[in-house]
């Protein structure tokens, strides 16, 4: 796959950008690029229209520019809308704060597409393509799954486009009439005579409560509703790396869209659970290693157990005092954003002998007196 150009490139903007600078830039070559604007040269035209609304997708979502600004657009993620790269596209997160929501394009488009902001735009608007909710899932995992990556499968209730009438609430042989009310718009003027003169204002339509369809038959499977609620058994890619209280993102595993809009995204929020040895910090694994007082004094080969399950040996020297830290280096976690890796750190804890034997005790005296041992000498403070 082709590296993809920078957002803030495609857009022009630096990446301080507010998100008033973000939309005016997008809005600018939204208009630039829109393939109705450009006849003569749709082809490259609809390209850079799919890379400047890709860009501003991404940029747009408080959560998105988040994992974008820390992933960059060739990470693991897989940026882009859902209408774009289909089903079951991953993205990274590194929390959880709720849904992004990027409003509705045609009201940026309607801005310089159909009429601006008037009575009209807005009944358009009523019945334009909306893109389905956003569903969360919280999925916990052990530490070791963190580690190595893992597959599991989630089970979820969700609304999905009922098979029967294909998402248009008939009853099939039969379709959706536009209204004859408000003439499918959704909406109706009214127009009313003050004092200070005729003012205008829109309404929901009640013959079509706001649809701009009527619905003779209705499907007797979803009721008219055109989407049943099912349970679904998804699989899961969790990768190696992958931190306590990460996202994962399927994009186009939410509930289906309205009006033709696309569908919502699934938001897998992991927990990680702890582990009864090692931790985590950033992509460094910690462990306690118990020794004993001989192998402190003598030094030793340990035995260090990884959180892959494998063993590596390290030779501690001799005279090695308790919390000394020792590291071995790249058997840490897997960064997500590449293939490098974090470290193993661990300290040494010595163990002091609960129960001696008379002999044990008298060697140890022996051992003393050949040292001078000594308790440590306390300094007195810089003020006395």
């Amino acid at each position: 796959m082709a590296n993809k150009r920078d957002f803030y490139e495609v857009l022009g903007v630096g990446k301080d950008a507010s998100d008033e600078e973000l939309k005016k830039a997008y809005r600018k070559l939204a208009k630039k690029y829109h393939p109705d604007a450009n006849p003569d040269n749709k082809a490259e035209a609809e390209a850079k229209f799919k890379e400047v609304n890709e860009a501003y997708e991404t940029l747009s979502n408080p959560q998105k520019r988040q994992m974008y600004d820390q992933f960059g657009p060739d990470g693991p993620q897989g940026f882009g809308g859902g209408s774009s790269y289909g089903n079951g596209t991953y993205t990274y997160s590194t929390g959880f704060d709720g849904f992004g929501d990027f409003g509705d394009l045609g009201d940026i488009f309607s801005s310089f597409f159909g009429g601006g902001f008037g009575s009209s735009s807005r009944a358009n608007r009523q019945n334009a393509p909306r893109k389905g909710a956003d569903l969360r899932y919280d999925l916990e995992i052990s530490f070791e799954e963190s580690f190595l990556g893992t597959e599991r499968y989630v089970a979820i209730n969700r609304l999905e486009t009922c098979k029967t009438c294909h998402g248009d609430g008939c009853k099939p042989g039969t379709h959706p009439e536009t209204c004859s009310v408000c003439h499918g718009t959704g909406q109706i003027k009214q127009i009313q005579t003050t004092i200070l003169g005729q003012m205008q204002t829109m309404r929901t339509c009640t013959n079509c409560h706001g649809t701009g369809k009527i619905i003779r038959e209705a499907c007797e499977n979803c009721r008219g509703k055109g989407t049943v609620r099912n349970q679904v058994k998804l699989s899961v890619k969790i990768p190696a790396g992958v931190d306590d209280n990460q996202t994962i993102v399927l994009q186009g595993e939410g509930e289906p869209g309205e009006n033709g809009g696309g569908k919502g995204d699934l938001y897998i929020a992991v927990h990680v659970k702890r582990h009864k040895i090692f931790s985590r910090k950033g992509n460094n694994v910690y462990c306690d290693i118990p020794i004993t007082f001989t192998q402190a004094t003598l030094g030793a080969e340990l035995k260090i157990p990884m959180v892959d399950g494998s063993e590596e040996k390290y030779v501690i020297p001799d005279a090695t005092q308790p919390g000394s830290k020792f590291v071995i280096k790249n058997k840490g976690f897997r960064n997500l954003n590449g293939n490098s890796y974090g470290d193993f750190i661990f300290s040494v804890q010595v163990q002091v002998p609960k129960k001696l034997s008379a002999e044990q005790k008298e060697l140890l005296l022996q051992l003393a007196k050949t040292m001078n041992e000594q308790p440590p000498i306390r300094k007195k403070g810089i003020f006395g």
